[in-house]
């Protein structure tokens, strides 16, 4: 059952970028947004879609799970933080098992930065910076029955699949009732995890 998290409405994206600069604004990471704003089909469409930490949950936080200085940690709520900055070495081990593309490496300071659902706000019960700011409803914070006492009809999926591998997130998208599950991802593959295969890369069903 999903607790108060984040859910991305696409068709309500209009690419203002309010998300980007109120990230910009969070005492963590001040002067850089960890929320990337994509143009899926950029010349064709001005369909625009937030993209943040999708707080993996199965499998369990691949950035996590091959970090060899352990720098990212995951709460005991499921939110996956960033790294922390006293251990972090910059190898980029992260940015290559994300199978959304989250995390970034600041080349000048060797740190990953990415998204942690602005935890010093959300663990005392107030929304993201991103979602606070959102003037149409694409980010929206809460719970599932709140989003759907306000949006009636509306259905969500935490389920992506990329190729055959189907990953489980603690942040939801709102997606038409027939497309509940699993939404397509692309054909990304994840990477092995601590020297294990994953489903679908040779992995012992």
């Amino acid at each position: 059952m999903l607790g108060r998290t984040i859910f991305i409405d696409p068709g309500r994206c209009i690419g203002c970028q309010a998300c980007v600069s109120a990230c910009r604004e969070c005492d963590s990471h001040r002067g850089k947004s960890m929320i990337h704003l994509d143009y899926p089909d950029e010349g064709h469409t001005v369909a625009s879609l937030p993209t943040v930490c999708m707080h993996c949950e199965d499998p369990v936080a691949p950035c996590a799970e091959v970090c060899p200085a352990e720098a990212i940690l995951i709460t005991a709520d499921g939110v996956v933080q960033e790294a922390d900055p006293t251990r972090c070495i910059g190898c980029a081990n992260c940015v290559n098992a994300c199978p959304f593309g989250v995390p970034k490496i600041d080349l000048e300071a060797k740190l990953q930065m990415k998204c942690n659902l602005c935890y010093d706000r959300t663990s005392y019960g107030l929304a993201p910076m991103c979602a606070t700011v959102c003037p149409t409803g694409a980010l929206f914070y809460g719970t599932v029955e709140e989003l759907q006492a306000e949006r009636p009809g509306v259905d969500v999926s935490t389920m992506f699949a990329f190729g055959d591998t189907v990953v489980s997130t603690g942040v939801a998208m709102v997606v038409p009732a027939e497309r509940r599950a699993p939404v397509p991802g692309g054909m990304l593959n994840l990477i092995e995890v601590n020297g294990r295969p994953t489903p679908g890369n040779g992995a012992r069903a």
